[in-house]
């Protein structure tokens, strides 16, 4: 993924002195309730623009700016506090694009009159910034910024916020900065015990912290996360740091920080790396960013420091933000809409599926119109209604989701959403018993789907088998399960519309050659809830054969890779549902055996055999891509040519390795074809292995023959 410049619209275009007067009192009320409770009326993105268009306005108008702009000021200037820091507790200024972060770098060198020594670079973490003190390794008070200068008391916090520490490793003094937020675990958690009480849920991991943070009296307590991401020393009470502390550059204080026991970023997918060029910043930018949708905790940026105090001291500070310090702001992921509807959605396995209808809105460079509501306990547990201002989620590919509604926006024409009493595709009734609701007839509800899908490409790959020959065949009672495909006849199928003899007899060839597919594809057709393509491979791969999957209970099913407790009840519980159709598909001379695949016990009992009773053998014979982790992008030529990539991802799975969809630090190889474009970028960077899909052929060999 590239990161793309942040700015998501111009700032707000403000016309006269009256429309200015009204944005600086938006903006105003809009900053204090961030930062006092969390529950703004705008967005982040729609504050950073309105903001951006203030600060315009005062830039054509200087002599007008408003006594109380926000531009300038820490927190906006809507928040004071009574608890003096010991240092200015400053914000950041922020950059949008790569240029911008060239010139500010470039700012900083003048500045100080030489090139900066290094850079450290680290996540800009979504959540409150406060200060911790600490007396002799003890924690004794929590401060929030504030508006820079004081802050609030937030002390009786102390014992719930994860990774902040009552005493250190060692009894020094001093005060650790950092940012306090929910991760996505613990904003769901919240959400559920406030639920409980009868509170309206949380619109946001950082509304969650700022409430949490502050709340003295309520009747149940929830965790927040600390991370650390900057250190000062204290006047000494006893022991103290190395008397040096303040000469110590960034990257070096906050290792320290992070030996006395205190929780930084360093140990996360993005923790702070020092870098000697910009040209390595924007890179270390590029792949934070990439790996943003898989964070467990919100960010919304990239912070860039000088790393070291000289440098630090020499470019100096400004009333609101250091010289030395930006925040690059990634794309905005998270916006506020109205929830139109939700309509009900029936699958190909007979599961009802809830979709909210929201109102268009623009979240990283895409058109939001749906996102996914899970099931109605989850509907039940958000107390969401019918014309909320709802908070919308989506990062990368991910499917968005709405995270809450908005509860201090209702204006009390909110209605409640109506759940279906029988089932929305075929009228029948629901089974209500699990959180995700089904209907009763299951897969025949969808059945023309279901079969449409078994006999799909990455499946069975029944060709000339479309949907609509599916539903020709469902219409003339022929299939009423896709086991029925594997009995057709020829004089059956001559009778339909349509159906001359070629295209029959190239139908009936296709139907036998899927006989043939290894187990994986073949599971796969069964369309198991909770699996799918990977999935299948791993079970499969696992296994080795039907039987042993049928046979394997919950806790067996847990050693595959990717399989939790309640993935492995629904996988047996669905395999005794489907045994009937298993059957039929075994009786019909269906492969039931995955290529290469030693089952369980074999394995088990190859290993006792052994000398010395030594570590089991591996699951499979190994590979000429034994333990490698393998991604493949851009267009595929020569032997690779004519394989779809979920045949890529099969061929590298039984050569021994891993696929993967994205290059990271755990990626051993890439397999760049035609058109490779930003994968190709990152794996040069990580100094990964990359082949073309010839020198890829080779290095398989003849397993590529036998085993595509």
């Amino acid at each position: 993924m590239t990161t793309s410049p942040a700015v998501p619209a111009a700032a707000a275009a403000l016309e006269d002195a009256s429309a200015y007067a009204a944005a600086v009192e938006t903006a105003t009320k809009a900053a204090a309730a961030y930062y006092a409770s969390g529950e703004s009326p705008l967005d982040d993105d729609a504050y950073d623009r309105l903001v951006r268009g203030i600060d315009a306005y005062e830039q054509a108008h200087p002599d007008e700016t408003a006594p109380d702009s926000p531009t300038g000021k820490v927190a906006g200037g809507a928040v004071v506090g009574d608890v003096p820091h010991t240092v200015p507790m400053l914000s950041l200024d922020n950059v949008f694009s790569a240029e911008q972060l060239v010139s500010w770098a470039a700012s900083v060198e003048r500045r100080i009159g030489r090139p900066v020594e290094q850079w450290s670079v680290e996540p800009k973490l979504d959540g409150l910034a406060i200060a911790a003190r600490y007396e002799d390794g003890r924690l004794v008070r929590l401060i929030t910024r504030g508006d820079g200068s004081a802050g609030e008391d937030v002390s009786h916090a102390i014992g719930t916020i994860v990774g902040l520490p009552d005493r250190l490793a060692e009894p020094v003094t001093l005060e650790v900065r950092g940012e306090v937020l929910m991760t996505n675990e613990q904003f769901e958690h919240a959400n559920t015990v406030r639920s409980e009480h009868g509170g309206p849920p949380f619109a946001n991991p950082r509304n969650g912290a700022a409430g949490t943070l502050r709340a003295k009296d309520r009747a149940y307590t929830v965790e927040m996360t600390f991370f650390g991401y900057g250190a000062l020393p204290l006047p000494a009470s006893g022991a103290t740091l190395a008397a040096d502390m303040g000469e110590w550059p960034h990257s070096r204080l906050m290792t320290h920080v992070a030996h006395l026991g205190v929780h930084t970023a360093e140990t996360t997918a993005v923790a702070p790396r020092t870098l000697a060029t910009v040209t390595e910043v924007q890179s270390r930018i590029e792949e934070i960013g990439a790996l943003r949708p898989e964070l467990a905790f919100g960010i919304d940026g990239i912070v860039i420091k000088a790393d070291h105090a000289a440098d630090q001291a020499a470019a100096g500070s400004g009333s609101r933000a250091p010289r030395w310090a930006i925040a690059y702001k990634l794309p905005a992921v998270e916006k506020v809409t109205t929830l139109l509807d939700v309509e009900w959605n029936v699958g190909r396995t007979g599961a009802i599926a809830p979709r909210a209808v929201l109102r268009p809105v623009e979240i990283d460079g895409s058109t939001v119109t749906y996102a996914t509501l899970h099931n109605p306990a989850d509907i039940t547990r958000r107390d969401l209604r019918i014309g909320d201002q709802v908070m919308v989620y989506k990062a990368g590919d991910i499917i968005p989701r709405i995270e809450a509604p908005v509860a201090h926006l209702r204006t009390g024409d909110e209605k409640p959403i109506v759940f279906p009493e029988v089932c929305p595709q075929c009228g029948s009734d629901i089974d209500t018993s699990e959180q995700r609701w089904r209907c009763v007839r299951g897969r025949n509800c969808r059945l023309v789907a279901s079969v449409s899908y078994a006999a799909g490409r990455d499946q069975l790959d029944i060709e000339g088998l479309g949907a609509t020959r599916v539903v020709q065949l469902v219409d003339a009672g022929l299939v009423s399960d896709f086991a029925d495909l594997f009995t057709l006849t020829r004089e059956q199928l001559l009778a339909l519309e349509r159906m001359g003899e070629t295209s029959t007899d190239n139908l009936l060839a296709a139907i036998d050659g899927a006989r043939n597919q290894p187990l994986s594809r073949v599971f796969c057709a069964l369309g198991v809830r909770g699996t799918g393509r990977s999935m299948s491979r791993r079970i499969a791969r696992h296994f080795a054969t039907m039987d042993h999957i049928r046979a394997a209970d919950a806790e067996a099913l847990q050693q595959v890779e990717g399989i939790g407790v309640e993935k492995a009840r629904t996988v047996v519980a669905e395999l005794c549902e489907l045994a009937p159709l298993i059957d039929r598909l075994t009786a019909a001379g269906v492969n039931m055996t995955e290529p290469g695949a030693i089952p369980p016990a074999e394995t088990a009992a190859a290993a006792e055999d052994g000398d010395g009773g030594g570590a089991p053998l591996p699951a499979a014979d190994a590979g000429p891509l034994d333990g490698m982790t393998v991604v493949v992008t851009g267009a595929m030529t020569g032997a690779l040519e004519k394989l779809s990539r979920n045949q890529m991802n099969e061929l590298i799975e039984r050569a021994g390795g891993k696929s993967s969809s994205s290059v990271s630090k755990r990626t051993s190889l890439l397999v760049a074809g035609e058109g490779a474009g930003s994968k190709r970028e990152k794996a040069e960077q990580l100094g990964t292995r990359t082949v073309t899909p010839d020198e890829f052929a080779g290095l398989l060999s003849g397993f590529l023959d036998q085993n595509a």
